[in-house]
Formats: structure tokens, C-alpha cells, sequence
């Protein structure tokens, strides 16, 4: 069993009315040279959270940070009109990403939730991820924040 310390959560940085399927993702992902899908759920615009890959299973989501974390995608990132960062996620979204992540504390309750941006170098070695520091704005909104309760 793997030891896991970080739940990582992600956007898939679409617009949030682009139909977007989990087939698709593991397209993408397959098609950057990963074997499968690198998320362990993602979660439609509906609320449904599918399953990528098994949690027993290394996933391919930060680049470093693969061996103990666990990652997490909604659909969506991305205002439809501009195509820029914005938190997108529906209620549905918020609801069942919510719901997952109090389930996933509940088996890992050492691991620690941020969001993919909070991953980036800390180039200033200041103790914490400046916004100007972020390689992504994914998930383009404050995970650490919003989740800390948990």
C-alpha cells in the first residue's frame, strides 16, 4: 500500500461548457506518453465522480510528487468566453468534490489537500508558493483555503 501524503486537486484547464469525458483525458494523457489516464478521479460537470487510475496504482498528475499523493480533476478551469483561469466548478462539482475529498482525509488523515499550483517551485525559498510563482493557475481557485477544515 502506498503511502500517501498529498491530495492534489486539478482542472482540466477547458472551458467549463466543452464537453470533456474521462476517455478523453486518458487520450490526452496516453497521447503525452503516459500508459492510462494520470488522475485518480475526475469529476464531470454533473457531479459524477468517475475513477482513472487505482488508488493502489502511482498516478501522473505533478511531476515529482506522483509517488504519495493522490490526484483529483474537475472538469472545466476556464472561462467560456475569455479562456481564462477561472473557478468554473458547478455546484454539483463543488458538492461531490467536497464529499470525496472528506472520504479520502477519512483513509489518509495525515495527507495534506492543495491544489496543483501550490505544487510549483518555491523560487524565492520564502516557505510558501507566491501566486507570480505558480508554473499553473490549475485549479484556478485556493484549494488550501477552502479545504483546510478537513
Amino acid at each position: 500500500m502506498r503511502k500517501i501524503n498529498l491530495i492534489v486537486v486539478h482542472c482540466t484547464a477547458t472551458r467549463s461548457n466543452t464537453k470533456v469525458t474521462i476517455e478523453d483525458l486518458t487520450q490526452w494523457h496516453k497521447a503525452r506518453g503516459f500508459k492510462t489516464i494520470g488522475y485518480h478521479f475526475v469529476i464531470s460537470q454533473n457531479g459524477v465522480v468517475h475513477n482513472g487510475r487505482p488508488l493502489s496504482d502511482i498516478g501522473a498528475h505533478v511531476e515529482g510528487m506522483n509517488a504519495n499523493s493522490i490526484g483529483i480533476c474537475y472538469i472545466g478551469g476556464l472561462n467560456d468566453k475569455t479562456s481564462k483561469p477561472e473557478d468554473t466548478r458547478t455546484p454539483a462539482q463543488k458538492e461531490s468534490l467536497l464529499e470525496l475529498l472528506s472520504q479520502l482525509k477519512r483513509v489518509y488523515p495525515g495527507a495534506k489537500i492543495c491544489g496543483h499550483r501550490d505544487c510549483s517551485p518555491d523560487t524565492n525559498h520564502n516557505g510558501k508558493i507566491d501566486k507570480w510563482e505558480y508554473l499553473k493557475d490549475c485549479p484556478c481557485f485556493d484549494a488550501i483555503p477552502e479545504y483546510e477544515h478537513l
